[in-house]
């Protein structure tokens, strides 16, 4: 089985699992109880929000762990939205935000706020110039993911968080697949809120994270015990939250080396499948991209028929993100970059990690192209390639 679908989620790590390990038996506690298996837990608890907060340039009390990627950005975008509407109600984002952030947002909407969704242009950036109009006086926080799940987009978040805090606004990024692929230090990005999760990153799943700047105000989205500084209630998942702080070391102490070979990766296979396979194109930026991430347009045919294929060749990959994969829907990553109804659901996803190989990518374009030829024989769709990517292009 060749897995490429990193996006979605990785394995969690040898070396992670055996920092987890002692976690679930031995150092059982509650780390709020007061007793000395209650205070062994905390011990450990504190070390992890230490050693996560070294690795992003934080202090440990700008450190809240959570349940997850999504459920940190509803923190950071519902949280902050409520503890500062007296401010103002207008949010700034953008079209191909994860629906973590989009959802939020919309929720948001139902409570009186009024949010705009900026554009992109064809390889899913967000124009400074456009975001520099976007801010009101009544804008209290932007939020722009630092690089896109489904087509590997990296935004310029460092010059986007100035100019929203030269207009004096909050920036949250969501940051969940810059893990181990980017620098993720706050103070080079300038952010006021950052999103990360375990499960990205060789890590557990269910656990994740929030930067909080020392002075930003949030309101909790749980209530209850008043864990995590009484912004996140519910007893602390140590064993995850162990877990994580060791695959965040790992991930990016080896960033650079492993950047550099997906890159070689990926720029293999996408090279392949433009060449062997007619009428597909790249989807996000050429450079400006993760090194792992690979998302075509194969025309006349649907990206979910392919991986169906794929996955009896025994390819793991996918169409876009693992949240909507079972929707109907094209993607709303793909429409916002401009690429006509009926081309959007040809989309495909590999996302390499670790283990993947140049064996892997060869495999891959040994199996694709007839994949492809079978599925547009059965196809009743002809489009023009020129017509797609001048709609692209507008």
């Amino acid at each position: 089985m060749i897995y490429m679908d990193h996006a979605a989620t990785t394995p969690v790590r040898k070396e992670v699992v055996a920092a987890m390990a002692p976690f679930w038996t031995d150092i059982f506690g509650n780390p709020g109880s007061l007793h000395s298996k209650g205070l062994e837990a905390h011990e450990a608890l504190d070390s992890a929000r230490d050693r996560v907060a070294a690795v992003i340039g934080a202090n440990a009390m700008e450190i809240i762990f959570t349940g997850g990627g999504t459920e940190s950005c509803n923190l950071a975008i519902k949280g902050f939205a409520r503890a500062n509407k007296t401010k103002g109600r207008h949010i700034v984002t953008q079209l191909t935000e994860h629906h973590a952030v989009l959802d939020s947002c919309i929720a948001l909407e139902k409570e009186g706020f009024d949010i705009t969704y900026l554009p992109v242009d064809r390889h899913g950036l967000v124009s400074p110039e456009r975001l520099k109009a976007a801010i009101r006086s009544d804008t209290i926080l932007v939020t722009i993911m630092y690089a896109n799940n489904e087509i590997g987009t990296v935004q310029p978040i460092a010059e986007l968080s100035r100019i929203a805090h030269e207009r004096g606004v909050a920036f949250h990024t969501d940051a969940c697949q810059a893990g181990g692929q980017l620098d993720v230090n706050v103070q080079r990005l300038g952010v006021d809120m950052m999103t990360l999760n375990g499960s990205k990153i060789y890590g557990p799943k269910g656990v994740g994270m929030l930067y909080l700047k020392r002075g930003i105000k949030l309101e909790p989205v749980i209530h209850g015990g008043g864990q995590e500084g009484g912004l996140r209630s519910g007893t602390e998942n140590v064993p995850g939250i162990i877990g994580f702080a060791k695959a965040l070391e790992l991930a990016q102490a080896e960033r650079d080396v492993e950047s550099k070979r997906l890159t070689g990766l990926r720029d293999r296979l996408i090279e392949g499948i433009i060449e062997r396979v007619p009428k597909s194109f790249l989807n996000g930026h050429p450079t400006q991209r993760l090194s792992n991430n690979v998302n075509v347009s194969i025309l006349d045919i649907e990206g979910e028929a392919m991986i169906l294929h794929l996955n009896d060749a025994g390819i793991c990959a996918s169409t876009g993100s693992a949240c909507t994969s079972r929707s109907l829907e094209p993607s709303h990553v793909i429409r916002a970059i401009g690429l006509p109804y009926e081309a959007a659901h040809g989309s495909l996803r590999f996302t390499l990690g670790k283990e993947n190989t140049q064996a892997d990518v060869d495999r891959i374009l040994e199996v694709l192209p007839p994949i492809v030829t079978k599925l547009r024989e059965l196809s009743p769709v002809r489009l023009s390639m020129e017509s797609v990517l001048a709609a692209r292009r507008k």
